[in-house]
């Protein structure tokens, strides 16, 4: 039989019958409906704020804060010569652009630090925000260049 939209079907056990609460004691879930007796929690409308411990002192006041965050904190997106390797041919440049087209980044608003980890056997011109020092040695070792993006270049006509 050919599969239509006519018959479609969910297969057996995916779905279930809705809870009917308070139709009655036959059905286990009447009376009360399944909330017990009296309290807060039992009646309607109640919705309870996320970390109340009923009037305890809640665990996130109770522990001490403990350090800061550094809001001009530098991160790096990390591309390692491994990798590149990997997504790229010989002679091909390579830029963040590149990098984020290949999957190899996330287009984020950080900046690419290349990593030493892995070697590396073509020649690529590679362009990134900064190089560590065994990744610029193997990178020139294999006969490529590397090229570091200034992130704000020098006002030109002053």
């Amino acid at each position: 039989m050919a599969i239509g939209l006519n018959n479609l079907r969910a297969p057996e056990g995916a779905t279930h019958k809705k809870k009917r609460v308070g139709r009655g004691p036959g059905s286990g879930l009447g009376k009360t409906a399944g909330r017990g007796n009296k309290g807060q929690k039992s009646r309607s409308g109640y919705s309870g704020k996320v970390g109340f411990e009923g009037g305890q002192m809640p665990l996130h006041r109770r522990l001490p804060k403990r350090g800061f965050t550094n809001i001009f904190k530098k991160e790096w997106i990390e591309v390692s010569l491994s990798a590149l390797e990997k997504s790229f041919n010989a002679g091909e440049e390579v830029t963040p652009e590149l990098l984020h087209e290949r999957g190899l980044i996330k287009k984020a608003k950080r900046d690419v630090v290349v990593l030493g980890t892995g070697e590396i056997s073509k020649a690529l011109r590679i362009s990134a925000h900064r190089f560590t020092k065994s990744a610029r040695e193997k990178i020139e070792r294999a006969g490529g260049s590397v090229t570091q993006i200034d992130k704000y270049p020098a006002q030109a006509a002053e």
